[in-house]
């Protein structure tokens, strides 16, 4: 029998979400290339993370959630790209979900609504960093009009062997 269709909210990150929000990012710590993070983290450990991104101004954090059962299915980010003064109308977004929330468009959903509240910012670009290979986030990030501009060869080293991360980067 199909299961209910998820009815998704996406809405601004909340200390609430601290537990569910870390939970997501752990999967990807434990289990792939996607974040060059080695070790799991603790909540308490997130949570400069989380309140580094505000309601307003650059650097949001966007969760969806299941508006019927309430959980968290994933999130995204707009972050310092790197902090020296000049860097700061560049952010870096990325967006992660949980593994059982993928292919459903919920990323899309994520940035959607992220990039729609980065809109009236003082913004020039955003890049992503996607360690390779990722097919689902270059065509998720193509679809919101980044181009690639450049690969990092062979710069993490995990699960024993080294990724090569590629740079994609939007007009804002």
């Amino acid at each position: 029998m199909p299961s209910e269709p998820t009815e998704v909210q996406v809405r601004p990150g909340v200390e609430a979400d601290l537990q569910a929000l870390t939970n997501i990012y752990n999967h990807y710590v434990r289990e792939t290339a996607v974040t060059f993070d080695t070790r799991v983290l603790t909540a308490e450990e997130r949570r400069p993370w989380l309140l580094s991104h505000p309601e307003d101004g650059p650097y949001r954090l966007k969760v969806a959630q299941d508006t019927r059962s309430g959980a968290v299915l994933g999130y995204a980010t707009s972050s310092p790209l790197r902090a020296k003064p000049a860097y700061s109308t560049s952010v870096e977004v990325s967006v992660y979900l949980a593994p059982h929330a993928g292919r459903r468009g919920i990323g899309t959903l994520l940035y959607k609504a992220l990039f729609e509240a980065l809109a009236d910012e003082d913004l020039h670009r955003a890049y992503a960093g996607i360690a390779q290979p990722n097919e689902g986030s270059v065509r998720l990030h193509e679809r919101f009009g980044f181009r690639h501009v450049g690969t990092y060869r062979e710069v993490g080293r995990k699960f024993g062997r080294y990724w090569d991360v590629a740079w994609y980067e939007k007009e804002l």
